[in-house]
């Protein structure tokens, strides 16, 4: 079974979505995803995207994607954040996961960029050993820091760290 790897267009978005929410399945957070296909669409096309997304399909359809985007770092200089790999359950250990990377660095040794960055569940052995094959650092001095809607309008109507 031949797959591909190319850009995804807007028509992918639906196929985009499903494998986002597989993949909230598979990471026990099935309820958490509120994106929409309006909104892949709004924010991943046109004149100030805010993502890329490369597609990999088969006779099968879409079946994987890499969803990332460009991010600046202070040192280094252009970096590229990747969000997600996601691969059907159904069609993993068939190597699109390495198709999948293999571009996002091609694309990467394209754009100049200084490093290739993502974080990775701790309890997710698979995905783990898949970036141990490619020599991926695995840095356990930074932690991941983030607020959330709730946080952000918590602080806000309540001047609360202010």
């Amino acid at each position: 079974m031949k797959t591909t790897i190319r850009p995804a267009t807007q028509l992918d978005m639906s196929a985009v979505l499903n494998l986002i929410q597989e993949l909230a399945t598979f990471e026990k957070a099935p309820d958490e995803v509120d994106v929409s296909v309006d909104d892949l669409i709004r924010d991943g096309f046109g004149e100030h995207s805010l993502f890329h997304v490369i597609i990999a399909e088969n006779e099968d359809g879409v079946v994987g994607m890499a969803l990332w985007f460009y991010k600046y770092s202070t040192w280094k200089g252009k970096v590229i954040y990747l969000e997600d790999i996601v691969v059907k359950l159904d069609q993993r250990r068939k190597g699109i996961g390495k198709l999948l990377l293999k571009d996002l660095i091609r694309i990467g040794k394209e754009q100049k960029v200084k490093r290739i960055d993502w974080v990775v569940l701790d309890w997710n052995e698979m995905a783990i050993n898949f970036y141990k094959k490619y020599n991926a650092e695995f840095d356990s001095e930074w932690m991941t820091v983030r607020l959330t809607d709730k946080h952000i309008d918590r602080i806000l109507s309540s001047n609360e760290g202010f």
